[in-house]
């Protein structure tokens, strides 16, 4: 069942692998220069011209190219597999997946000739060539008609089954594709609207104020794009993993909904230090982004309540028994609990991130990618390796080659973060900056405090490239070399409580209602502003050749 399906999922995990593989490599070549160590002989031998083209490279592949393809790809077939049905129409989810492509390769190009290096935020002034954004804009395009084809399918679904509760899984996966498309119309509209006529000549300069807030309005929101498909396993398939149940399914639709409402109106607190934003608006971001921290705190409860009743249910006893029967044999469940423990240290410093006056102290330093690190280097990347460790076998029909090489490499990653995040977190508040080399940094105006964080960036650095190996040894074994042959089903989660779903938490029409009012009073006054007094002065740069 569902073979057209597999074979699209299996071609967008190509791609996304291929990326984190090429993306991932240059981030130990990073740590080793924070540690001191001279990293141009290996950036050349790679066809590398600096340090900063490796961190464009590092950046996009990982945080964009790697997360959109593996999320294009398992939510449409979780979309399906979850209603139980085909797709409506899988031709419109091909074009999606080649538009997403032929944008990939148009903005490799230039990334790999060294002609935009723009590092991830891609911040105007600094100008790459009009085919790099035309590329990225295919891209999220491509994701756009992905998620037509997850809508095509739902509404044919709901048809036949007009009365039917939207099972979690498929509810949360639409979510999260609404929640895309709403989010990178900022990035759309940076694009088009500005930043491609300047790249090709047909206005002479650029607004970086007005092109920023563009940015970060899908910029923060990205972030929810990537740990939204991580709770849905968290949710909707931990618990069957555990051998228990979901502890409250209304309090995981509830959380997927809030999501959606909260997850775009904070792209101001992003702007703190921006002077051309005022310092109300910046203090409603603020409220907001302590909002959207609520809905975390109901996936930790409930998902530790699931895993609670799965111990249980194991024979565990007691306030924390049962923990020891849980299955920490099984990697794709221990892979995606480490990513949660490491998570929950990213969720405390995303507050401080959100405090005007605290971010203060640690805005553009080593602390924000010590941060992001944890979220999506860790949150979202080490469990959509654990989704891996079931999803590619399920697809491929191949057993996974070694289940002990996968759980080795989820704690040599728990490790090899938990030494690198917290070096950079120090680095930060010891005011070391980000975007930069810090090695060369620590010779010319560091201090003696930066010396032992930057041994810990390097050293985790290189136990992350040790994972990372076990990683994708035991990927294209599994794919290509493995002989024994099993049937593996999607782990779908049952609720603890059966009961009806309440109206108010299956009914779309207040929820987008809600979003679309939320977002017009966060942003509607202030983008007025910004566009009528917008001033396309600043000619583009580049400062990298």
């Amino acid at each position: 069942m569902l073979a057209a399906e597999k074979k699209l999922a299996s071609w967008h995990i190509f791609v996304a692998l291929a990326a984190l593989a090429l993306g991932a490599s240059f981030g130990p070549l990073q740590a080793l220069e924070h540690m001191g160590i001279n990293v141009y002989p290996a950036l050349q031998s790679v066809g590398l011209q600096s340090y900063y083209q490796g961190l464009t490279l590092h950046g996009i592949l990982n945080a964009l190219v790697w997360t959109t393809f593996f999320i294009t790809g398992f939510l449409g077939y979780a979309t399906a597999k979850s209603l139980n049905r085909p797709l409506a129409n899988i031709t419109v989810s091909w074009v999606g997946f080649w538009l997403m492509v032929v944008g990939l390769v148009m903005a490799a190009v230039p990334l790999l000739l060294n002609l935009a290096t723009v590092l991830y935020t891609f911040y105007p002034p600094m100008q790459a060539p009009w085919y790099f954004y035309l590329g990225l804009t295919l891209v999220v395009v491509g994701s756009w008609v992905s998620g037509v084809g997850m809508y095509m399918t739902y509404w044919a679904w709901r048809k036949d089954n007009p009365k039917e509760t939207t099972p979690l899984i498929a509810l949360a996966s639409l979510i999260t594709m609404v929640l895309w498309q709403i989010c990178t119309l900022g990035v759309a509209a940076e694009i088009l609207a500005l930043i491609l006529p300047w790249s090709l000549g047909l206005v002479q300069g650029i607004d970086p104020q007005l092109a920023r807030t563009f940015f970060w309005f899908t910029g923060h929101p990205l972030v929810y794009f990537w740990l939204l498909p991580a709770y849905i396993s968290w949710y909707g398939m931990i618990p069957e993993q555990a051998g228990g149940k979901l502890f409250s399914e209304p309090l995981a639709r509830l959380s997927f909904w809030l999501f959606l409402l909260l997850s775009t109106p904070l792209g101001f607190h992003h702007q703190y230090v921006d002077p051309g934003v005022p310092e109300g608006w910046k203090f409603l971001h603020a409220v907001l982004t302590y909002a959207v921290f609520f809905p975390s705190m109901l996936t930790a409860f409930n998902v530790i309540a699931s895993m609670e009743i799965g111990g249980k249910a194991r024979g565990g006893k007691g306030l924390v028994g049962w923990i020891f029967h849980l299955p920490w044999n099984e990697p794709s469940f221990v892979t995606q609990v480490l990513a949660m423990i490491l998570f929950a240290f990213g969720g405390a410093g995303g507050l401080i991130n959100a405090s005007y006056n605290v971010n203060l102290v640690i805005h553009n330093t080593a602390w924000v990618p010590g941060h992001f690190h944890l979220t999506v280097g860790t949150a979202v990347t080490l469990s959509f390796m654990g989704i891996l460790y079931w999803w590619l076998p399920h697809l491929t029909g191949n057993k996974l080659w070694s289940s002990k090489m996968a759980l080795w490499q989820a704690w040599i990653w728990f490790v090899g973060m938990g030494i690198f995040s917290n070096g950079m977190h120090r680095l930060g508040l010891d005011g070391a900056p980000r975007r930069t080399m810090l090695g060369v940094a620590m010779e010319n105006y560091g201090n003696e405090t930066w010396t032992i964080p930057l041994i810990m960036v390097g050293v985790g650095g290189q136990i992350l490239l040790i994972s990372g190996i076990l990683f994708f040894t035991n990927m294209v074994m599994t794919a290509y070399f493995s002989k024994e042959k099993v049937v593996v089903e999607m782990p779908v989660a049952k609720p603890y409580h059966a009961g009806a779903t309440p109206v108010w938490l299956n009914n779309w029409q207040p929820w987008l209602a809600g979003t679309i009012v939320l977002i017009l009073i966060a942003y509607g006054p202030m983008l007025f502003q910004l566009i009528s007094q917008a001033q396309f002065t600043s000619p583009g740069f580049v400062v990298w050749k």
